[in-house]
């Protein structure tokens, strides 16, 4: 628990997020967010899409909460993927901005990392932004390459491939191993493990496969999920080669197009080759966003790198 003083008879308190409280997490997120890009009713921001609830339900993420007294008034989510980390969505009540309440969260993320002893960490923010860059770079965080979530709209009824779902639990262990292998060889430490799981046990999506067990892809998708009833969010795809990566992404579209669903996919554009090839199957970009690293150093966003994710 951290203890910050806000003025002399007043305090703000970081400390983990109660399950009590994420219906107004929830709220206070959409409303930060929507407020922030002007819409005309912030609370509408991403509908039917869950962020909070199911990375507060994860073992591999941890949930910060702000308090001013007994009331909630920021969170942010920290999540590990191994040797890496991400944190995010961080959102603050509106009334509550420029009084300092992100840095105490932020304060408090640092020390997580730090705890998990990552060897590197990253966000997803407003690249427009002055505000945002500046908070993080006081942090140690520094911004590289636009990443650009994408989205394409499949038409016809593919047949889905492989999914996790459907393997028995030796098979699915054995898939599972070797995925870390996969993301391993792409960043020393990199693990989805945490991942995976979190998706099949809260039944929030599945994980997509090739058949050669050489790429995947966490797919979240349907009610209560990242990606809700009208999205399949894909929240990490890895692939060996552009071979591979071509195949993984039409076994993705057939998965969304079997959902009712559009396929949303995030890609940095520090891996050239991954962008054309979504670009080459008709993906559009929706909106970008910057990555910021800490240590500023190029982690598994490079040329070579088959992968989509985008740190929100």
């Amino acid at each position: 628990m951290f203890l910050y003083p806000k003025t002399m008879d007043q305090s703000i308190e970081v400390s983990l997020l109660k399950e009590s409280e994420l219906e107004e997490a929830d709220r206070i997120f959409r409303l930060a967010f929507g407020t922030f890009l002007g819409m005309p009713d912030p609370s509408a921001f991403i509908p039917g899409r869950q962020l909070i609830a199911p990375r507060f339900r994860s073992s591999h993420v941890v949930a910060l909460a702000a308090r001013d007294g007994d009331r909630l008034i920021g969170s942010n989510f920290v999540t590990r993927w191994g040797s890496f980390g991400f944190f995010g969505p961080l959102s603050v009540l509106p009334e509550f901005w420029d009084q300092g309440v992100a840095k105490l969260l932020l304060a408090s993320t640092m020390n997580a990392f730090e705890e998990w002893g990552v060897r590197h960490t990253g966000l997803f923010t407003f690249p427009q932004s002055p505000k945002h860059v500046g908070l993080y770079q006081k942090f140690g965080y520094w911004p590289r390459y636009l990443t650009a979530v994408m989205y394409s709209k499949q038409e016809g009824s593919p047949t889905p491939g492989l999914l996790l779902s459907e393997l028995d639990g030796d098979a699915r262990e054995k898939a599972i191993s070797k995925w870390a292998e996969l993301s391993n060889g792409i960043d020393e430490g990199l693990d989805l493990t945490g991942e995976i799981r979190a998706a099949l046990d809260q039944g929030i999506g599945d994980v997509v496969m090739t058949p050669d067990f050489d790429a995947f892809a966490i797919c979240l998708t349907g009610p209560g999920s990242e990606g809700g009833e009208k999205v399949c969010y894909v929240k990490f795809g890895a692939a060996r080669d552009r071979e591979g990566f071509d195949r993984l992404l039409e076994a993705c579209e057939a998965f969304a197009v079997s959902r009712g669903a559009t396929v949303e996919a995030g890609v940095s554009l520090a891996r050239e080759d991954a962008y054309r090839a979504m670009r080459s199957r008709g993906y559009r970009v929706a909106f970008q966003g910057v990555a910021m690293h800490r240590p500023h150093a190029e982690g598994f966003n490079r040329p070579d790198v088959y992968v989509i994710d985008d740190w929100r």
